[in-house]
């Protein structure tokens, strides 16, 4: 058990030590929202990892140490372990977060009647800083009066706080996962195939930063600053690269072009 907080502020624990969570709340801590008690991770290693960037608070494994008077709990774990997880977690009249885009507000209704989503729209690596003031905050409350309390927590570290309920954050996450998950995969296949002539994706960021940029100014959005052969409709160009690739990378590169294709006739 840890003591109540020195600092008189509410008492956060961090249900999970990943990616979000150290960002986040070391955050909360910084713009003065709370102090967190302890940090509860899977290994012991990731839980004294966050508490150590953190005023004072107890890294915790076993979901029996985790303390059940707490003033707000968020929970940052992989979605297929939040149910698990805090089933095993003492229920409450906590205000309980999570930080998913994909998971409903009604995965914690039975932990509190104070229950909410406290979404960051953002890639997290946990040594990479970045500044969260900058990133879009997506919440959702279980009644107006929860949802006005995350607001106000929200704005003390965010710039853009807006509502949206469930389908529209799986809606954005499905977005997410294209624009930055999948895209990252096709530049690590890029740099994969510049290495092998002893080159590396930085050749490209010159027209990776145009490429955002006509994303964002053109008034057709990413959609008309499309380019390649795929919308010229070099068929040649196309067969050329294809065969110079492996099969999978071939595939991929060919169902890739059908589609651009397919868009680029679709509006014209």
């Amino acid at each position: 058990m840890v003591s109540p907080s020195h600092t008189g502020l509410p008492r956060i624990v961090s249900i999970g030590a990943g990616n979000v969570a150290s960002h986040i709340l070391p955050a909360l801590e910084g713009a003065g929202i709370g102090e967190v008690a302890q940090v509860y991770s899977r290994t012991m290693r990731s839980a004294e990892a966050l508490a150590r960037r953190l005023w004072d608070a107890q890294p915790v494994t076993d979901t029996a140490d985790v303390v059940a008077d707490a003033d707000i709990y968020i929970v940052s774990l992989a979605d297929y372990a939040v149910e698990r997880v805090i089933e095993a977690l003492p229920s409450n009249n906590a205000l309980w977060l999570h930080t998913s885009g994909s998971l409903p507000l009604e995965v914690l209704a039975f932990k509190s009647r104070k229950t909410g989503v406290f979404y960051p729209l953002q890639t997290f690596s946990r040594n990479t800083p970045l500044s969260l003031s900058k990133v879009p905050l997506f919440i959702e409350g279980s009644t107006p009066g929860v949802e006005a309390a995350i607001y106000e927590i929200g704005k003390k570290v965010f710039d853009r706080v807006l509502h949206a309920d469930s389908t529209l954050r799986r809606k954005m996450h499905i977005a997410a996962v294209f624009a930055c998950n999948f895209t990252n995969y096709l530049w690590t296949v890029a740099d994969d195939l510049l290495r092998l002539d002893g080159l590396d994706l930085s050749v490209l960021h010159p027209l990776l930063e145009e490429t955002l940029r006509k994303a964002e100014t053109l008034p057709g959005g990413p959609a008309q600053g499309q380019t390649g052969p795929a919308v010229r409709g070099d068929s040649e160009v196309i067969q050329k690269h294809i065969s110079m690739l492996p099969q999978e990378l071939g595939l991929l590169y060919n169902t890739l072009s059908d589609l651009i294709s397919l868009r680029h006739n679709e509006q014209n």
